[in-house]
């Protein structure tokens, strides 16, 4: 979640996006030219449901220990995917992202972790 300012966990990647929600987050965050990191939560159950032991995927977006056990359904408190996550934190899935491109807050939020 802090492997870069802006972390999407979706479906796919955003050249491939797998299901409709991520496919809108991906052109959104395209839109107002923001670089950001992705995760297919689909290539690893641990890290979308999360279960004991270790991910079969090795990657510096997994180095949270909490992860072995709760998975980002729990861990962000947040039952869908895709998460945005912004400067470390939970903004939030594509309706919440919606929201706060309406009313600048998603501008806000860019620009205070200096991804804008």
């Amino acid at each position: 979640m802090n492997s870069d300012k802006v972390v999407l966990f979706m479906k796919g990647s955003p050249d491939a996006p797998r299901c409709g929600f991520s496919r809108q987050t991906v052109e959104i965050l395209r839109k107002h030219d923001v670089k950001f990191t992705h995760f297919d939560i689909l290539q690893d159950e641990v890290v979308r449901q999360g279960e004991s032991g270790y991910s079969a995927v090795e990657t510096d977006l997994m180095y949270l220990s909490a992860w072995e056990s709760a998975g980002l359904k729990t861990l962000n408190n947040w039952p869908t995917f895709p998460q945005l996550i912004i400067g470390g934190e939970l903004v939030g899935g594509l309706d919440i992202l919606r929201e706060m491109e309406g009313n600048g807050e998603f501008q806000e939020a860019l620009e205070g972790v200096g991804a804008k």
